[in-house]
């Protein structure tokens, strides 16, 4: 799950517990232990690249 801070910037949230922590050694969240997937992780990369090329969105 993707969701956005108060600055605009994408964050990865846990898809079963929406907890935004990873132990990135064994690729899990620490709160429920569910695995960030490859499909996670590309539509992360995506928001990401489209931050940077796009920046905050203005309201």
């Amino acid at each position: 799950m993707i969701f956005y801070n108060p600055a605009g910037a994408p964050e990865l949230a846990c898809e079963q517990c929406g907890c935004r922590w990873f132990d990135r050694m064994t690729n899990t969240c620490y709160e429920c232990g569910a695995e960030v997937t490859p499909q996670m992780q590309a539509e992360f990369e995506q928001a990401l690249k489209d931050f940077q090329a796009n920046g905050p969105e203005k309201k």
